[in-house]
């Protein structure tokens, strides 16, 4: 017997909740709900949002950087043509910044194909990337007489390696779970514009309406006050 009240309550709650929710999709202003649903159809039309348009910008920051350093580098260590020589015909692993800039187009190539192109919403080219520039840059680092060689033994293997971390980073906090939420979002807005548009326009003007008096009623007033008026007077 006691678990009736139990149930009871369970039962005025649900219903409470549910026309609770009804009024507040029933209280959404049709008009705001099309705009919203117009702003993101909008983006998609886009093709492409604007956290993933910066994170694709940023890669190519990284491919640029490192090319403007290698070539610094090219530039100091005996001329251009003579480094180039020596480091990509010639090339040595041991003592070569070649294989690090090659890593940075490796880097553009695989992420820029993936988040720009194929539009991809997972992390797993953005761990191909990262997990590939750390192993060969920490063995690299290890085994190569890089550090012999002056500031850029330093520079560009941390520059790199800094980069890929920094792209990692944005990738899986900025941009997957920004798109997820205007997902979620546009979701939501489709879901409430739907249920608005089920819902009963409300009540109308006639539910309201009030029959003014009828002519009998009045002209019974007007008698009862024309016979009081001689009481009155004696």
């Amino acid at each position: 017997m006691n678990h009736l009240p139990e149930d009871m309550e369970n039962v005025l709650t649900g219903s409470q909740t549910s026309h609770a929710s009804l009024r507040s999709v029933h209280s959404i202003n049709p008009t705001q709900l099309m705009a919203r649903i117009e702003s993101y159809e909008g983006r998609e039309k886009k093709g492409i949002s604007d956290v993933r348009r910066t994170f694709c910008l940023f890669v190519t920051f990284d491919l640029l950087f490192v090319t403007l350093l290698w070539i610094i580098e090219l530039n100091v260590n005996g001329g251009i043509e003579n480094t180039l020589e020596r480091e990509v015909v010639q090339y040595d692993y041991y003592s070569s910044y070649f294989d690090i800039f090659l890593l940075a187009v490796f880097r553009f190539k695989v992420l820029i194909l993936a988040y720009a192109v194929c539009r991809l919403r997972h992390w797993w080219a953005i761990a191909l990337t990262t997990a590939v520039t750390s192993a060969f840059l920490l063995a690299k680092v290890i085994l190569s007489k890089l550090f012999s060689q002056g500031a850029f033994g330093y520079v560009l293997p941390i520059i790199s390696f800094i980069l890929a971390w920094i792209e990692t980073w944005f990738l899986d906090f900025k941009v997957l779970p920004q798109e997820a939420e205007e997902e979620n979002r546009l979701l939501i807005v489709q879901d409430a514009s739907e249920s608005a548009a089920l819902l009963p326009s409300g009540l109308s003007d006639g539910q309201f309406y009030s029959p003014p008096e009828s002519e009998a009623g009045s002209e019974e007033a007007e008698e009862k006050q024309d016979s009081e008026k001689p009481l009155l007077e004696l």
